[in-house]
């Protein structure tokens, strides 16, 4: 297979077909910095050397009714991780501020629980409105499934994103979670679509899913036009249901950067949480396919230091995006063919 080929009808705006897709996962090994390099072409044609800074806040941990088999924070899960309830609104803007000095361009609110109640909700956007009083930072909402109404509420408090990730293939969804179903998180993201809320969802590799069960999630994530999609590799945390999974390869996890951008070309694609695990010494390899990254801590897990992302970043010679709200799948529009 000719990668740079296939690349180059990606972007002339073709599909890659099944078959396509599992010559792409299902290639020796030693294919996999051609298929790097040929995902860099469309990375480049879309965003330049451009990288987007994402940080996040917990701001409520644990006390999760739900039994998804690979979260510390499950209603099934022994971890022993900190568990609070709601922060208040003054908690999560010094949150946002800390962001900001670190140069991230989204900041995301994030809480714990299969949907958010009224305070949390209230508590939300009291935080929403007074960070864009203050702070030139890209919002983004992950509270769990929405009831009728909410993300409209979301919007006029000044929430621009909202992320509920799909995590898997419809096929394979029952085995990782069962409180939950498919359906319940496409139609959350398909309620913030609507109203008028920048749709973000991604998935979590390493679980114990097939060739096409990857292919299947990324054309989920394509028929659902996702504008931000996170590239998780799951961080087997003790205490959880897949405790006992093993560590991907840093070469198959770069595979799977290079397929997602092969799949969703003008999408932000966001290496995030399990890549210091997975990827390791290898990180800096993924951004010639992805053009995102979270910065810091994650939810139950520690991240790499902000500071050596940074680092990272231009140690690559690429630079970081300073205006989180410009298209940057729009403004590089000079074709590298």
């Amino acid at each position: 297979m000719n990668w740079y080929s296939l690349a180059e009808d990606v972007l002339n705006g073709n599909k890659l077909t099944d078959q396509d897709c599992l010559d792409f996962l299902q290639a020796d090994s030693k294919e996999t910095l051609a298929q790097l390099d040929a995902a860099y072409k469309i990375r480049h044609h879309y965003y330049g050397n451009d990288v987007k800074l994402n940080m996040l806040i917990n701001t409520k941990s644990g006390l999760c009714p739900e039994n998804c088999r690979y979260c510390s924070q499950s209603s099934e899960s022994s971890a022993p991780i900190e568990k609070y309830r709601m922060m208040t609104k003054d908690e999560i803007v010094k949150g946002a501020m800390r962001a900001a000095e670190l140069g991230a361009g989204t900041f995301c609110i994030v809480a714990s629980g299969r949907g958010p109640s009224r305070h949390e909700l209230a508590t939300v956007k009291a935080a929403a409105r007074e960070i864009k009083e203050t702070l030139p930072l890209k919002l983004c909402g992950c509270l769990g499934i929405l009831a009728d109404n909410q993300a409209e509420e979301l919007k006029e408090a000044g929430i621009d994103r909202y992320n509920h990730n799909i995590n898997t293939s419809e096929e394979f969804h029952d085995n990782i979670v069962s409180t939950h179903t498919f359906d319940d998180r496409v139609g959350t993201v398909e309620k913030v679509k609507q109203a008028g809320i920048s749709p973000c969802s991604g998935v979590i590799i390493g679980m114990g899913e097939s060739s096409d069960n990857i292919i299947s999630m990324m054309r989920s994530l394509h028929e659902l036009d996702a504008d931000s999609v996170p590239i998780n590799f799951l961080h087997a945390i003790e205490g959880t249901a897949f405790e006992n999974k093993t560590p991907m390869t840093p070469m198959w996890c770069l595979r799977i950067v290079a397929f997602a951008r092969f799949m969703l070309p003008t999408k932000e694609i966001r290496i995030a949480g399990g890549r210091e695990l997975n990827l390791r010494s290898l990180q800096p390899m993924a951004m010639y396919a992805a053009n995102s990254i979270f910065l810091g801590d994650y939810l139950t897990t520690s991240g790499q230091e902000a500071e050596k992302d940074i680092k990272m970043i231009e140690d690559l010679g690429f630079t970081i995006e300073k205006d989180a709200f410009t298209t940057s799948a729009e403004h590089f529009q000079t074709s590298v063919l």
